[in-house]
């Protein structure tokens, strides 16, 4: 897959944040990440037509990009609209009374952050509105420097949290320079710096 393939990949999984269930993106991330590009093309097209989530025009030209079958059927019965849906979610500071404890998150993800290309650490509280695909949770924004691997560095963050802890929390991982999509722009926004490890 040749570089600005890559990064049509890898645009379509930011925007698709917030919008495919939480576990469903990782998988996408994952395999992509991997290598394994037709399982992560069906589990995509797969995906979007079960959650009935609609993709712009411009995304469906996105997908078509680098889909191994760029005719689908199933490409071409995803559903189209105008504009992206605002995210299912508000972001704020901090969680509410009772929220889940992150301190072990944050202390493995701030320590592994920098090894991934990571400039720091964020971290925010997410409210799902009615509809959204997941329910409340910590996120976790890790801006990269340069040109780290944003795929790399997301499967290599969620894997770590998952073998060391057995803990699963939403990671966005944001290039640098690259224009947000509205759900990790939002959580950017609200989000405040986790301490260095």
């Amino acid at each position: 897959m040749d570089a600005k393939t890559y990064a049509a990949v890898t645009d379509v999984c930011a925007r698709l944040a917030g919008r495919l269930p939480d576990d469903t993106l990782s998988t996408l991330r994952e395999h992509y990440a991997a290598g394994e590009w037709d399982l992560a093309d069906g589990t995509l097209l797969l995906n979007l037509a079960y959650e009935h989530v609609a993709v712009t025009r411009e995304e469906l030209e996105l997908i078509r990009s680098f889909l191994g079958d760029p005719d689908s059927p199933e490409l071409n019965s995803l559903l189209v609209v105008a504009e992206a849906p605002l995210p299912a979610y508000q972001f704020s500071p901090s969680g509410p009374a009772g929220a889940a404890d992150p301190s072990r998150a944050d202390h493995l993800l701030a320590a592994e952050a920098r090894g991934f290309g990571g400039q720091g650490l964020r971290r925010t509280w997410r409210t799902p509105f009615d509809g959204a695909p997941d329910g409340a949770a910590w996120v976790y924004v890790v801006p990269l420097a340069g040109d780290a691997d944003e795929l790399k560095a997301y499967s290599g963050l969620s894997s770590r949290l998952w073998s060391t802890l057995r803990e699963k929390w939403p990671i966005e991982v944001i290039g640098e320079g690259r224009a947000l999509p509205p759900y990790q722009a939002a959580a950017l926004a609200a989000a405040r710096p986790v301490p260095a490890a």
